[in-house]
């Protein structure tokens, strides 16, 4: 399906400070719009096409359905799939193209950036906001910005703020690109090498020792060649494909900047504000959110549950793991599951 656009009529002003001019979102929806609303805040590698990359929660036959529900995910700002990014013109600039000059953002920024399309699209309520990872963070910070709007909340495999450990894997992965000799140069394919490794280390973060000493090892001793070697270089490969690395940069700048807490009395005083019913859900194995994080969350979200997913994928099984989703979420939404 073909996305649609939306220009933002006015200047969208940024956290940091600063303005983008009359960005454009990018947005893809399904169903009637006379049915319950859900909204889908996507993480950092996708686009608002949910269908595509969470299928078997999101799509025409499973759960999270066009004749059920009316489906809205947005492509986030700073981002390369529709939405206003690096690659954008620049209209303060002649509309020569951003690159470096791209601003800093926050997860406010683009959960403000949604609530512009809300608006823009006349939606009263969302029935559900649900996000992982990133989009986590997105619907997380939307929440607590505009508690009135929804009446419930889905948060996976994501955080009240960016922790330490997080932060370190970002700063390793922008070195990567930093240190890729075509980076400062202001090219659409500027950093390629450098965001193919930094891929490559995003793929160990979502993952775990497990997960490559059961899908990774090599069945015979090996001088070279190895599983694991070519698993890296195609994950990087196929995960900078079609991204590039001016968002990536940023987004993961972003990502870092994310603490509801800030200029809000503190995280306990920021999570008391949501007024949405709340579930949480971890991955037993995630390792770059660990369940300790999504605790918190419901600890301090009021009224908040949290249940836990087991699993050997890590941090990706928020992506992967649809079917206990599904079984998670209908019985929050329902009170119960479907049979057979």
């Amino acid at each position: 399906m073909q996305p649609q656009s939306f220009q933002i009529p006015a200047a969208l002003p940024l956290e940091r400070g600063g303005q983008l001019q009359h960005p454009t979102i990018s947005f893809n929806t399904w169903g009637n719009p006379a049915n319950p609303v859900v909204w889908v805040c996507h993480p950092l590698h996708t686009s608002s096409d949910v269908f595509a990359w969470w299928a078997g929660l999101f799509g025409p036959k499973d759960y999270f359905n066009p004749d059920k529900y009316f489906i809205i995910c947005a492509n986030i700002i700073g981002s390369c799939f529709g939405s206003t990014g690096p690659l954008s013109e620049n209209p303060g600039q002649g509309n020569d193209v951003y690159f470096h000059d791209f601003p800093l953002l926050t997860i406010r920024d683009t959960a403000a950036a949604h609530e512009t399309l809300r608006k823009h699209l006349k939606i009263e309520k969302i029935h559900l906001l649900i996000g992982g990872s990133m989009g986590g963070q997105q619907a997380l910070e939307w929440a607590i910005q505009q508690p009135d709007i929804f009446e419930n909340l889905a948060l996976i495999a994501c955080n009240a703020k960016q922790s330490a450990w997080g932060i370190a894997f970002h700063t390793t992965q922008r070195m990567a690109i930093e240190a890729d000799i075509t980076w400062r140069k202001n090219h659409p394919q500027a950093g390629d090498a450098g965001l193919r490794a930094a891929q490559a280390m995003a793929v160990l973060s979502w993952r775990n020792y497990q997960a490559y000493d059961q899908f990774q090892t090599d069945q015979e001793p090996a001088l070279d060649n190895f599983r694991a070697t070519k698993y890296q270089q195609e994950q990087a490969e196929k995960r900078s494909r079609h991204f590039n690395a001016f968002s990536f940069f940023r987004l993961t700048q972003a990502m870092d900047a994310h603490h509801v807490g800030r200029n809000r009395g503190g995280i306990a005083a920021a999570l008391a504000d949501i007024r949405a019913k709340t579930i949480v859900i971890g991955i037993s194995s995630d390792l770059i959110c660990p369940c300790a994080e999504q605790r918190f969350l419901a600890d301090k979200i009021p009224g908040a549950i949290y249940r836990e997913i087991i699993s050997e994928k890590g941090h990706e099984g928020f992506l992967t793991e649809t079917s206990r989703l599904k079984h998670l979420l209908q019985i929050f939404l329902e009170g119960t599951t479907q049979q057979g």
